[in-house]
């Protein structure tokens, strides 16, 4: 039986190349994802030869496509059987179209693939938010050319231990704006947040902030998912300060994303505001996911 052990920070220094051997688009390949995630999904971690288990409990336990190199064959056999030994059906999520051809071809009928259009990553290519180019996003550069009208006295800032608690503060004054739209997805996020906060060094995340009249208005935080995919992990911006939002990412990925060619805005989880603010900046491409579970599963 496979050991799993709960994830922490110091599975960073064995964990962290694994994902990057993998080489995903998908935003669950990220370490800090993992970590700072890693209490609302019960994240857990293990390894088996040159490859990374992810493990994760919410409704039901399901098992990330493994992490790394070699033959993955008896990798995906011995977390079927962890499955079966924990009494609980096998579920493998963030699937890649890849990676479901490589599962039918090495284990032929043996599974059944679902979609998870909610969980798509959205992927977009970085000069095209950094430029803004084009009738599609035109209203964008406007939303922008407002804010530095709105504020002469904007800067963009990376993120410092100097000021990275006066974003800290502007974050927890956003979500205390946010109290009347409680919800367990908002409430979960603030924990994932405050984890990117505390571990923000450590984990060598990479942040960016706007400043007007001295006070902190917007910032976002992310992190290298693979050899030409940035993710990022956290925008926030006051709602009321027009063009906040539009400024904090173009910004951000003007200074913080050299080098990269795409930059994945992760999912939306089928909220319908999140999906078309992430559909306004037209996406390049969907990270898409796929569910795999035992064909003899089937209810």
């Amino acid at each position: 039986m496979i050991s799993f052990l709960p994830i922490t920070l110091a599975d960073r220094q064995w964990a962290q190349p694994l994902f990057w051997a993998a080489n995903a688009r998908a935003s669950e390949y990220c370490f800090s994802n993992n970590l700072n995630w890693g209490q609302k999904y019960d994240i857990s971690l293990a390894r088996m030869d040159d490859y990374l288990l992810v493990k994760s409990i919410q409704s039901k336990p399901s098992y990330l496509f493994p992490a790394g190199r070699g033959d993955i064959r008896p990798v995906v056999e011995a977390l079927v059987e962890d499955a079966q030994s924990q009494g609980h059906p096998f579920l493998m999520h963030s699937v890649s179209p890849a990676n479901k051809e490589l599962l039918e071809q090495l284990f032929p009928g043996r599974f059944l693939f679902d979609a998870c259009r909610d969980n798509f990553d959205y992927l977009y290519l970085r000069e095209k938010l950094v430029t803004l180019s084009g009738k599609k996003l035109h209203a964008k550069r406007n939303h922008i050319n407002r804010f530095k009208e709105d504020h002469p006295d904007w800067r963009y800032e990376a993120i410092t231990p100097e000021n990275i608690e006066e974003c800290r503060e502007m974050c927890q004054e956003w979500y205390a704006r946010m109290e009347d739209q409680k919800s367990e997805s908002l409430g979960a996020e603030k924990i994932a947040v405050a984890s990117a906060f505390d571990h923000f060094f450590a984990l060598e995340l990479r942040g960016g902030l706007i400043r007007t009249e001295g006070k902190v208005v917007a910032f976002s935080i992310g992190a290298p998912l693979s050899q030409d995919t940035f993710v990022v992990h956290v925008e926030k911006a006051f709602p009321e300060i027009q063009g906040a939002y539009p400024i904090i990412n173009q910004q951000f990925v003007t200074h913080q994303c050299e080098g990269f060619l795409y930059i994945n805005r992760e999912d939306d989880l089928g909220e319908e505001g999140l999906r078309k603010a992430k559909l306004s900046y037209g996406p390049c491409q969907m990270v898409e996911k796929y569910q795999a579970r035992l064909q003899e599963e089937k209810q």
